[in-house]
């Protein structure tokens, strides 16, 4: 058992506390040699296990170990037959975090390897055993399980045995508590099909649930065929209780096994939140990504009790459907608009940034310290044209092709590029300091490339490796429904957020030092005068270098803290989205801002100005 402190209390996360041996149970269903007459051990893996029942090893009299393995009166064993002698172990077991993994794991090796000629009784037998664990009495026991993907394998271990049941003269029902399967032969000419199910969420409520096969999508069929649905109404809240995002399933989870020409399928839901604000997605579970997807439906109708979806059915990743409520999940129309726009602003004017830097370049960089201000200003604007691209070739990735190898790519530069434009936003400011503080040391060209280049690119290449290595072997790199990094489980969205917010406190800091440089009134000059004159230079400039050294990614702390406000999240995307930052036209006015006796940095106001965009941080930060 593991115990973390949360909030100076002990509570538990793992438990792994178990009574039953699931290898000698596997053994007494899938040995098909005689079973040895002493001893009662069987070799398994090259060692020997005994027999347990209860989780002990059984003794007695000679030949006790034939009723034990299922026998019948007559001395015939049919435990290969319908798996029936290692029921009563399994339901006199309690349902603890660790017999529940076991028995998954239990029912993973009898899909695998014993899931030829599934018949009544062993679909019968199947179903008793998943129903033990998934009663809605022990769904809070699941939270302990040590494998956070326990629940997604008993998903698919189930509806790949269910989905080799054979069919008794066409048709076949097998129902539990907790689990229903329904089996029916399809045909060409059948007006069309569905599968209804009622059934026990917890001791004082039912639910329901329906599956239907369109007339259009039989007439595809060049033969007869099979159809095959399961129903878990508790899987959903299982699900919940395994994963650490906040997604909350509204209903029944509905499987099906359809043959490869049947594509779309109706399911209607009953709502168990029955709240008139609650709103419902219909959603497929990826069973590559293990995640819910809200592309694999889409919504037909929605009312305050039931929902109607149209979903796509794939046999090899949407085998599952259910609806979700996310009463967390912030989905504003007016966000999407604004990161759209600002997105392909940002793109194109990025790249009229880069067109003008490059024609003025030789006018614009005769002096080193003008040099070293545009190199970094060429470099921020690349690293955020990069970016950009990528965001949109990460959502396409994410949206169409599916791959998770191409996911983990596009958010491993994406990643790169975002920190290498906070860390070259970074160097901007060290060389604000160099120009006001050290005003009689020179640095080369070539040493501040050298610098510039280390940190602008160095740090971010560095903390990008770090994190794939580290969370990527253990499946944490990858947040659920996003090409972008992983929060809940591993928290590897900690190798953007930190450097970021660090570089912004940096950069804030450089900011009031040119503050306090400006408010020095000059010698001769008149209090009264000159203070009217301070503000209006104080103002500008804190207004020019605000969005260029990045500050206003310092709003996104606001939607850290309260990540459901709306205001929030608007004002960060229009800060973020419409960003305002100069770029060198090579024309530079003859008017002179003195920061300091002897100081190298000028204000240059230029005659272009370069709108950058900030993706909203709704899609980035520690939000959904």
């Amino acid at each position: 058992m593991s115990f973390v402190c949360k909030d100076r209390k002990w509570q538990m996360f793992i438990d792994a506390c178990a009574n039953l041996d699931v290898q000698s149970l596997f053994q007494r269903i899938s040995e098909h040699e005689p079973l040895p007459s002493s001893g009662g051990h069987v070799s398994v893996a090259g060692g020997h296990l005994p027999f347990v029942g209860g989780g002990k090893p059984v003794h007695g009299k000679p030949g006790d170990e034939a009723k034990h393995f299922g026998a019948d009166d007559h001395g015939n064993s049919n435990c290969q037959a319908d798996f029936s002698c290692i029921i009563p172990d399994i339901l006199s077991s309690p349902a603890i975090p660790g017999n529940i993994a076991d028995i998954v794991e239990l029912l993973k090796n009898i899909s695998l390897m014993l899931s030829e000629n599934v018949n009544r009784g062993k679909m019968q037998s199947y179903s008793r055993i998943a129903n033990h664990i998934l009663n809605s009495s022990i769904i809070s026991n699941w939270a302990f399980v040590r494998d956070r993907n326990a629940s997604s394998t008993l998903l698919d271990s189930v509806n790949l045995f269910a989905g080799k049941l054979l069919l008794r003269n066409g048709s076949e029902s097998i129902q539990e508590h907790f689990i229903s399967t329904k089996g029916y032969s399809i045909y060409k000419n059948t007006s069309g099909k569905s599968f209804d199910f009622s059934m026990e969420l917890n001791k004082t409520s039912n639910i329901s649930g329906r599956v239907a096969i369109p007339e259009e999508e039989l007439l595809k069929l060049p033969r007869t065929s099979k159809a095959i649905s399961i129903a878990f109404p508790t899987l959903g809240a299982i699900i919940e209780t395994s994963r650490l995002d906040p997604v909350f399933v509204n209903g029944m989870v509905l499987s099906v096994s359809l043959p490869e020409e049947l594509q779309h399928i109706l399911l209607t839901f009953e709502k168990v939140n029955k709240l008139e604000n609650v709103k419902a997605q219909c959603v497929g579970w990826h069973s590559a990504e293990r995640r819910w997807d809200s592309k694999a439906c889409k919504m037909k109708s929605d009312n305050i009790s039931s929902v109607v979806c149209m979903c796509k059915h794939h046999h090899r990743t949407f085998k599952s459907f259910s609806i979700l409520m996310s009463p967390t999940m912030l989905r504003n129309v007016v966000l999407d608009y604004i990161t759209c726009v600002g997105l392909g602003l940002s793109i194109f004017s990025l790249v009229l940034c880069l067109t003008i830097e490059t024609v003025v370049w030789h006018h614009v960089t005769k002096t080193e310290i003008t040099y070293m201000r545009h190199f970094c200003l060429v470099n921020i604007a690349t690293s955020l044209l990069i970016a950009d691209i990528l965001f949109i070739v990460a959502a396409i990735v994410h949206n169409t092709a599916l791959n998770y190898r191409l996911c983990v790519a596009a958010t491993f530069f994406l990643h790169f590029f975002y920190l290498a434009l906070f860390f070259w936003m970074f160097t901007l400011g060290l060389l604000i300091l160099y120009g006001l503080l050290l005003v009689f040391f020179k640095i080369t060209r070539s040493a501040f490339i050298a610098t510039a280049f280390s940190i602008g690119y160095g740090c971010p290449l560095l903390i990008s490796i770090l994190t794939v290595a580290i969370t990527e072997p253990k499946n944490g790199y990858l947040r659920s429904g996003a090409c972008w990094l992983n929060w809940y489980e591993t928290k590897a969205l900690l190798a953007f957020v930190v450097p970021a917010l660090g570089i912004i406190v940096v950069n804030l800091a450089v900011v009031v030092v040119v503050v306090v440089k400006m408010g020095r009134p000059s010698i001769g000059d008149g209090c009264k005068s000159q203070d009217l004159s301070n503000m209006i230079r104080i103002s500008k400039n804190v207004a020019l270098l605000t969005p260029l050294l990045g500050l206003t990614w310092g709003f996104g702390l606001a939607i850290i803290i309260d990540s459901h406000s709306l205001a929030f999240h608007v004002t960060f995307a229009l800060l973020n989205a419409f960003q305002v930052n100069p770029a060198s036209l090579g024309i530079v006015p003859s008017q002179t801002l003195t920061l300091g006796k002897g100081s190298r940095l000028k204000r240059g106001w230029q005659h272009v100005l370069c709108l950058k965009s900030r993706l909203s941080l709704h899609l980035i930060y520690l939000t959904q």
